[in-house]
């Protein structure tokens, strides 16, 4: 085997040497907030390269996107040293063979090094991952993290967690999970720690920011980018502000199931895609969001089963336009919803299709400002909440009036089609009034 030191050419920076040092003497699980700049995938390529060689298994390195992975990481260039981040840290000397399409390094002793994007991590082939680098947490599928999980536990693997800071989304709640367990360790470091940046260089991003964006946003991403602030809810956030509020009220809490009280569900249906449902109760004044279900890959029939093992007392179920579209395996070519209510789940309402994006996004805000959210049943849903953003278009000078597609945007139609749903109606469904000292919010 041919002889190289590792890291190649490289050395932890005197900021970077304590997650360094946790990574080398074994430490299994790291969480790292730090500002723009700091080095945060050449830490985890070089850490990475060592673990390879050292133990023969599969590795990724996953960003929110694979577009994105393969421009910020598998093409990416080291404006310093004029190439690519790849090739320093994985020298040719410890490669057997690179695939430029699907982008992955096979090392001479036979260990494998993906590049991989969350929005297919549940669909990747070959051996099962025994240690993961996922870059832009924040910005990543947290169902992701969801389905590795059980796999590096079993087979004694390792994960790592970089980002930037995007609001009080899933990356702030993994944080805090890391600073209260022992076995894990939890770092955050902005501008002010580190040498990366001058005041005046500080200084002069901010008057940029702010002139770009305006007072408000242009400070809230400064904090963000460069002090590791969760304020906000990043750049394009459609809701994150209303759920920030809804924390900072109180109303994201445990929400108790009034058993009398009918509970109605919200859909937005995938064909190929994921189907993301929310569970709600109208209880005297509140409107309460009690549960939230998603997953992808499953036919009618198993979201029936779902909701009939949830043993709910149902009211109406409110499906997107799409619902009624004919079912394509379904023999008597019944529509998606007839084929539900003969399941058993009735009655369905199907909403007519929006004639723009503009009005159910106000009406999403309206309901949030008013509701309350359980934080575990509906933890989920309320990171697609947090994370539903519009892409800012260079070209125009604004954003795109249509959100991006992404991990978001199920969860986030589905609260649009009960708030939807909500407008149209002067009182959803027929509810005994359950009396409560302090009530909130008007129908």
């Amino acid at each position: 085997m041919p002889s190289v030191r590792l890291p190649n050419n490289w050395n932890p920076r005197e900021y970077q040497v304590e997650p360094w040092v946790y990574l080398q003497e074994g430490g299994k699980r790291l969480v790292a907030v730090c500002h723009r700049r700091w080095g945060k995938d050449d830490v985890a390529l070089h850490s990475t390269a060592i673990k390879a060689m050292e133990k023969p298994a599969t590795y990724w390195h996953m960003l929110p996107k694979a577009t994105q992975a393969r421009k910020a990481i598998w093409q990416a260039i080291n404006p310093h040293t004029g190439k690519k981040r790849i090739d320093e840290a994985f020298p040719q000397e410890i490669r057997k063979r690179t695939n430029d399409n699907e982008m992955f390094i096979e090392f001479v002793n036979g260990s494998m090094w993906h590049v991989v994007g969350s929005d297919n991590y549940d669909n990747l082939v070959g051996a099962p991952p025994a240690g993961i680098v996922f870059s832009e947490w924040s910005l990543c599928d947290p169902a992701s993290w969801a389905f590795l999980e059980p796999i590096l536990i079993e087979n004694g693997g390792w994960a790592v967690f970089i980002y930037t800071s995007r609001g009080k989304n899933h990356g702030y709640t993994l944080l805090n999970l890391a600073k209260k367990k022992e076995d894990w360790m939890a770092y955050i470091q902005t501008a002010a720690e580190t040498s990366v940046f001058t005041p005046q260089q500080l200084e002069d991003a901010l008057d940029s920011l702010v002139a770009i964006w305006g007072e408000e946003q242009g400070n809230l991403l400064f904090q963000q980018e460069y002090f590791c602030s969760f304020d906000g809810g990043g750049l394009g956030a459609v809701y994150a502000s209303d759920i920030s509020d809804a924390e900072s009220e109180g109303r994201v809490c445990h929400v108790p199931i009034e058993k009398s009280v009918e509970v109605n569900t919200y859909w937005d249906l995938g064909m190929n895609d994921t189907t993301a449902i929310w569970f709600y109760q109208r209880v005297g004044l509140e409107d309460r969001f009690i549960d939230y279900y998603e997953i992808n890959g499953k036919g009618l029939d198993h979201y029936a089963k779902v909701l009939k093992e949830k043993g709910y007392n149902y009211g109406i179920h409110a499906w997107p336009h799409d619902g009624g579209h004919r079912q394509l395996a379904d023999p008597q070519g019944r529509t998606m919803n007839k084929v539900m209510e003969s399941l058993g789940i009735q009655p369905i309402k199907v909403l007519p299709k929006p004639r723009e994006i503009l009005s159910g996004i106000e009406a999403c805000r309206n309901m949030i400002k008013r509701a309350y959210f359980d934080e575990v049943r509906c933890k989920r849903g309320l990171s697609a909440l947090m994370h539903y953003h519009r892409e800012y278009d260079e070209k125009r000078g604004a954003f795109k009036d249509k959100p991006v597609h992404d991990w978001s945007s199920n969860g986030s139609d589905a609260f649009r089609t009960a708030a939807m749903y909500a407008k149209g109606k002067a009182k959803v469904v027929p509810f005994q009034i359950v009396e409560r000292e302090v009530a909130f919010g008007a129908w």
